[in-house]
């Protein structure tokens, strides 16, 4: 998938109208923070805050605020390869469903807009992780038969936001009580919530990103093993080689000589 454009808080004055023509293989994935006016299939309706809308590259874009400014997130994108949006069944497009996780999926947006305008050297692959989370969630409250009585916890939008910070500082010290301490949890809540989440231990993903910048930077730097170990953050090079081999599958160097 390539993000094309990406706002997040947008406000839209109360007299402007949002009409846009469908564009080939373009499509727009919207959450309205107030209420808001939208066209579909010939229709009009009015829809509360936290409407969840995804455009495909068939259908004209239509939307306003009700009454007052129209304030939203939204994120334009393309599927990126022939098989499309194949891989997220649970998505349907071109019609509003109330958003219970709006806090979650408007953090999600926050963390794409920030990625996207930044200049991290693993801006695609987190901008990649992060658009196919917001495909996931989106389907997922489009998928409940009564997304309105749901509750949004809290937290999301603290823990995506702790999630990209693990992502792009693998050289710090992480441990459960910092993880908890930055999102004020307790140990046993953050474990547990992080899991049920990201469907993995707060502990294995820090060890994640730390292997996934050191891929980054075998692959990418004439850095030595060493070097690499460190600025992972690693105090002991050996225990680096051991973590990366039981995880990838072969030493760093073996897996420098095969890209």
């Amino acid at each position: 998938m390539e993000i094309l454009s990406v706002g997040c808080g947008s406000v839209y004055d109360k007299d402007y109208h949002f009409c846009r023509e469908q564009v080939s293989g373009e499509y727009m994935l919207l959450l309205t923070r107030s209420r808001a006016d939208i066209g579909f299939d010939g229709i009009r309706g009015s829809f509360s805050e936290n409407t969840l809308m995804i455009y495909d590259d068939k259908m004209k874009r239509d939307h306003r605020g009700e009454d007052a400014s129209l304030i939203c997130d939204w994120v334009c994108f393309t599927a990126g390869n022939d098989n499309g949006l194949s891989e997220f069944p649970e998505l349907v497009f071109n019609r509003p469903f109330r958003a219970a996780d709006a806090e979650f999926i408007s953090g999600l947006i926050r963390n794409i807009a920030s990625e996207f305008y930044s200049l991290g050297s693993r801006r695609t692959k987190m901008l990649d992780s992060l658009m196919r989370m917001l495909l996931i969630k989106a389907g997922d409250c489009i998928g409940r038969k009564d997304t309105s009585q749901q509750s949004a916890d809290p937290h999301y939008s603290s823990l995506i936001e702790l999630r990209a910070k693990i992502y792009r500082n693998p050289q710090l010290k992480w441990n459960v009580d910092t993880m908890a301490a930055d999102v004020n949890m307790s140990r046993s809540y953050l474990q547990h919530i992080y899991r049920e989440i990201f469907g993995v231990s707060c502990i294995s993903d820090v060890i994640s990103s730390k292997i996934e910048k050191a891929k980054e930077l075998l692959t990418e730097s004439s850095c030595t093993v060493s070097q690499v170990a460190f600025m992972c953050g690693y105090d002991n090079e050996e225990h680096f080689m051991r973590q990366f081999k039981k995880i990838v599958g072969v030493t760093p160097t073996r897996y420098r000589k095969n890209k």
